[in-house]
């Protein structure tokens, strides 16, 4: 039985259905039926069954979900705000987009990793079997010769020396490495702390800021759309960003709309002007949202923004690192090739 919480690909699949299921004029509780009598999947029953059940014992379609322990607070909040205001397929149309949104985001940062990291692990296998099996023979060829290498090829051969000698050790390194690399991209408290420290990092912290600004974004125009204002919609958007920066802004931004003793309260638009959660661009188209009653409309046009904000500083990132890495590392490997042939052409050249 699965007990994890779902994937985004996986809250958004369900949530379209849902909407779908709904616009079609059937309940939740028979849309559940519906897509339980479709599943194929030992796992996927195990998912829509303990709702089923629930939703036949009387309890709200809010209730069943949230007993089911597979979808985040948030997911459960904004379903429970649904199915009490009436607007259960306006919140799962949503849902869904926004579930789409993050699986987009997790999916162009993987892509910005992983390519990178694959060109400098295939170089740097390079730059060892260069280091440990072809200096060795060069070194033979020089000793033929009545000479040695020295200098920065005769370090290398030295490296090489050592790696060769304390291979097990490095193994075991590289294993415990690849364990921590596992953990941080696999496991949740990984990922979690992963998140956290890019969050912090001075080159990597203003992209996570545009990634939480989206977010804060997305799910204001979710709140708002389902009918909930400026409060409570801030408290649930709250939960949902993961990042120490924004939720600061957030909570100065409520701070700011409720006032003190010596500074009257602002408006929403006010304060988030103020507080620096949006450039003072978005701010604006804010401001004019609500004086036109399209708030959520604006809002969501803004969460727009930033995904194609994001897209772009990805595709940025991964043109500009792919061809540093190649040139950088194809240097060093010239480098090495260099400083022993050079030599090796000297003597060639004595000889004759």
């Amino acid at each position: 039985m699965k007990t994890k919480m779902l994937s985004n690909r996986e809250l958004s699949m369900f949530c379209d259905h849902m909407a779908m299921i709904l616009k079609a004029g059937l309940t939740p509780a028979a849309g559940i039926e519906l897509m339980l009598n479709d599943v194929d999947t030992e796992e996927g029953r195990a998912i829509l069954l303990p709702i089923a059940t629930k939703c036949t014992e009387g309890d709200s379609f809010s209730e069943a979900i949230a007993a089911s322990g597979v979808f985040p607070p948030y997911a459960c909040h904004m379903i429970e705000i649904g199915n009490t205001s009436g607007k259960l397929e306006e919140v799962f149309e949503s849902l869904a987009f926004h579930y789409n949104r993050e699986e987009s985001i997790a999916e162009s940062i993987k892509s910005a990793v992983t390519y990178p990291f694959m060109i400098v692990a295939m170089m740097i296998i390079v730059i060892f079997v260069l280091v440990i099996k072809v200096l060795p023979i060069f070194n033979k060829v020089f000793n033929q010769l009545g000479s040695e290498l020295s200098g920065f090829s005769g370090g290398l051969l030295k490296l090489g020396t050592t790696l060769t000698r304390y291979s097990v050790l490095f193994i075991v390194i590289f294993a415990v490495l690849t364990v921590a690399f596992l953990i941080f991209t696999k496991l949740p408290a990984g990922k979690r702390a992963f998140k956290h420290f890019c969050s912090k990092f001075f080159l990597t912290k203003r992209f996570y800021e545009k990634i939480a600004s989206g977010r804060f974004a997305s799910g204001m125009a979710i709140t708002m759309a389902a009918g909930l204002d400026t409060d409570e919609s801030l408290d649930l958007v709250e939960k949902l960003v993961d990042n120490d920066i924004i939720g600061a802004k957030i909570a100065m931004c409520r701070s700011l709309m409720e006032g003190t003793e010596t500074e009257a309260p602002q408006s929403f638009s006010t304060a988030l002007a103020n507080s620096g959660i949006f450039t003072s661009t978005y701010s604006k188209m804010v401001s004019i949202g609500f004086s036109t009653g399209s708030a959520d409309t604006v809002l969501k046009k803004i969460a727009d923004s930033y995904d194609a904000d994001i897209e772009r500083s990805m595709n940025h990132t991964i043109s500009t690192l792919e061809p540093t890495l190649v040139i950088i590392l194809s240097v060093i490997v010239c480098f090495i090739l260099l400083s022993v042939i050079m030599p090796l052409l000297g003597i060639m050249s004595g000889i004759s």
